[in-house]
């Protein structure tokens, strides 16, 4: 009986080691508690490595020996599988390559309200030589500041914004949307259906913004809700909404996403990561270096924020900060330039 046990105690671990490697295969990426579990894959890595420990010690044990080597192979098998996929995904790279006249170098920062000063985000900017900042739950205010301070640096850049709520003073943060565009790259504005809310992330705002001259990417500012239990299916929704802002043609996603590599299986085509975008962390080294929780090690948080481009763009570089400035996300910077035909 004991033996039997054993037998459907390994079964049923391999099982739920397959759903925790490669859930896309199960179709159970965006399902709650799944989408939680993978969403920080070096935890899930440590998790595996201590269930074999435990199966390990338990060798010493005759009676337990045989169960004892099948949950380790198992777990061994876990750990190095979602290892490998790190490996695949890049566990860190900062350099970043000489900026060239074509290159686009986009920021992006959840502020988490106003813990992010104007001060900080400008000095980024500038260090970072950066042209496309996009800043979810950052007020417009804010962003007026910082364009003030790049003026003054000698980089001046257009400010646009969406409040999903603008009917209520002082409202959270949480629903304002903030981009900034060097003027280098033209004049931008914000589509309509973005203000009014018409074609949108639900509960919290993205905004786009197209050039006004039709010369240039379009730039989508995205902040998809977070995928609590009772939110799963406004987070899917977002993240198809998200998928579809980049048909084919000039694109260019960057935000809080909300969402690992793992969840956007289904939302990706023609080769892309999130409808035709590829993500440039993952095609640069970065893919599992996590920007959520910044209290956390880089490699034990969540990669939750983005930066794509259509395929038009090469990435060819990117940058997680170390220093979130006071917010619970890190920033993440990147290099697209234009792809060679």
């Amino acid at each position: 009986m004991m033996r039997l046990v054993g037998v459907l105690v390994t079964v049923l671990f391999a099982i739920a080691t397959a759903v925790l490697v490669w859930p896309q295969f199960f179709r159970l990426e965006t399902t709650y508690p799944i989408a939680q579990i993978v969403s920080a894959r070096l935890i899930l890595v440590a998790a595996f490595l201590a269930i074999a420990v435990l199966a390990a010690l338990l060798l010493f044990s005759k009676r337990m020996r045989g169960f004892a080597a099948s949950i380790l192979i198992v777990a061994l098998l876990g750990a190095a599988a979602v290892g490998g996929i790190g490996m695949l995904r890049g566990y860190g790279a900062d350099t970043m390559p000489q900026k060239a006249d074509a290159s686009i170098r986009v920021l992006t920062w959840n502020t988490e309200g106003a813990a992010v000063s104007a001060d900080t985000i400008a000095g980024v900017i500038t260090d970072q030589q950066i042209d496309v900042v996009t800043l979810p739950e950052t007020s417009e205010e804010v962003g007026e500041q910082i364009a003030i301070k790049m003026r003054a640096a000698g980089s001046p850049m257009w400010v646009h914004h969406v409040n999903i709520r603008p009917d209520v003073p002082n409202g959270p943060q949480a629903w304002q949307t903030t981009i900034l565009v060097s003027t280098r790259l033209g004049e931008y504005s914000v589509i309509d259906s973005s203000l009014d809310g018409s074609s949108n992330t639900g509960s919290v705002p993205s905004a786009v913004v197209m050039p006004v001259d039709g010369s240039g990417p379009t730039i989508v500012a995205v902040h998809a809700v977070a995928p609590r239990q009772d939110a799963i299916a406004k987070w899917n929704s977002d993240l198809a909404w998200i998928a579809d802002q980049c048909p084919a043609g000039d694109f260019i996603l960057a935000g809080d996403f909300n969402a690992t590599l793992d969840h956007m299986a289904s939302f990706g085509s023609e080769g892309g990561d999130m409808g035709r975008c590829v993500d440039a962390a993952r095609t640069t080294g970065n893919g599992m270096v996590g920007t959520w929780p910044a209290n956390l090690p880089r490699l034990m948080g969540a990669p939750i924020d983005h930066i794509m481009a259509s395929q038009n763009w090469t990435a060819t570089g990117s940058v997680v900060l170390e220093d979130a400035g006071g917010s619970d996300h890190r920033a993440l910077v990147a290099q697209l330039d234009p792809a060679h035909p």
